[in-house]
C-alpha cells in the first residue's frame, strides 16, 4: 500500500481544460488514486458555488480552499471547522473608493457565497457568474455591511498599472491583491497574508499529512505559495514562468491531461 498523499488541485487552467471541463482522463485517474487512499482536495480562487460543480463530479467528500485561502471549509464534516478571513469593512469601503477615482468598468465584492456589483452587466454577470445574480447592485459603500471575503475590480486596460501601484501604497499592510490572467484584467483584493499555502497547510493538518506527502498543481501567480509550500510543487505546462522557475517539476499542459500523466508516474497508477 502506498503511504496517503494529500493532492491539492487547482481548477483554472490546471485540472479543467480551456473550455471549464475536466477531461475524462484526469477523471479516471483522479479517481484511482482516491481508490488508492491518496486525498484529492480542490484549491482554488474561486468561490464555493463556483466549483462545487467540479467538487460534486469528482465525487469529493473532503475539505475544500476557496478564495485563494481566505475561506477554507469541509462540506461534509463540521469537526474541520470554518475558517473565513475577510478584509475589514472599512478597509473594502476605502479600496472600493480608491477604484471609484479611477472610474473602474466594474467592481464585484464577495462575502462567502454571496456577492454584490456596482454595476450590473450582463456580459460581466454571464462570464463570473454563470448567470447567477448578485444580492443587489448599486453603491456599495452603502450596500455593503459585512465584512468581505474578497474584492474583484474590473479596471479600465489602460489604468491597470497604475491603479494597482495606487492600491500597493496605500493599503500595502492590509491587502493583497493578485491579477487575473488574459483576457480579462481583473484585479483580486483579499486579506494581507491570505493564499491558498494557508489553506493547504490547514487541509493537511486536518488529514495528518506531513508536507512532503503533498502533491500541488497550479498554473497562476496565485498558486505560487502553494506551490512552493508542497513538497512536490507542480507547474502546469501552460503556467507562468515564475511559477515554473519555483516548482519541483513541470508537467504538461491542462490541455493534454498534465495533472493525470504527473500522478500515474508519482503514485504509480497505471
Amino acid at each position: 500500500m502506498p503511504k496517503q498523499h494529500l493532492i491539492a488541485l487547482d481548477l483554472d487552467g490546471t485540472l479543467l481544460t480551456n473550455d471549464k471541463t475536466i477531461s475524462h482522463r484526469s477523471k479516471q485517474i483522479i479517481a484511482k488514486a482516491r481508490e488508492q487512499g491518496h486525498i484529492v482536495s480542490i484549491s482554488t480562487g474561486r468561490p464555493y458555488r463556483a466549483s462545487i460543480q467540479y467538487y460534486q463530479e469528482l465525487n469529493l467528500n473532503t475539505a475544500i480552499v476557496n478564495f485563494n485561502g481566505a475561506f477554507v471549509h469541509h462540506p461534509h464534516d463540521k469537526s474541520f471547522g470554518t475558517y473565513h478571513s475577510p478584509l475589514d469593512l472599512q478597509t473594502a469601503k476605502t479600496v472600493i473608493e480608491t477604484c471609484e477615482a479611477f472610474n473602474v468598468s466594474n467592481i464585484m465584492v464577495e462575502v462567502i457565497d454571496d456577492f454584490y456589483l456596482r454595476t450590473f452587466d450582463e456580459v460581466f454577470v454571464e462570464t463570473f457568474l454563470s448567470g447567477q445574480n448578485p444580492v443587489d447592485h448599486g453603491n456599495l459603500l452603502h450596500i455593503l455591511k459585512d465584512d468581505p471575503t474578497c474584492i474583484l475590480i474590473h479596471p479600465q486596460d489602460h489604468h491597470v498599472k497604475q491603479l494597482r501601484e495606487l492600491l500597493v501604497d496605500a493599503h500595502a499592510e492590509v491587502i493583497d491583491q493578485r491579477v487575473w490572467g488574459a483576457p480579462w484584467n481583473v484585479i483580486e483584493i483579499v486579506k494581507a497574508g491570505m493564499n491558498k499555502a494557508i489553506g493547504l497547510k490547514k487541509v493537511a493538518d486536518f488529514y495528518n499529512i506531513p508536507k512532503e506527502r503533498i502533491i500541488a498543481f497550479g498554473d497562476e501567480d496565485n498558486d505560487l505559495e502553494m506551490i512552493e509550500y508542497a513538497g512536490q510543487g507542480i507547474a502546469m505546462g501552460n503556467a507562468i514562468n515564475e511559477l515554473k522557475v519555483l516548482a519541483n517539476s513541470v508537467t504538461r499542459t491542462n490541455e493534454e491531461d498534465g495533472i493525470a500523466l504527473y500522478l500515474e508516474e508519482a503514485l504509480h497508477l497505471r
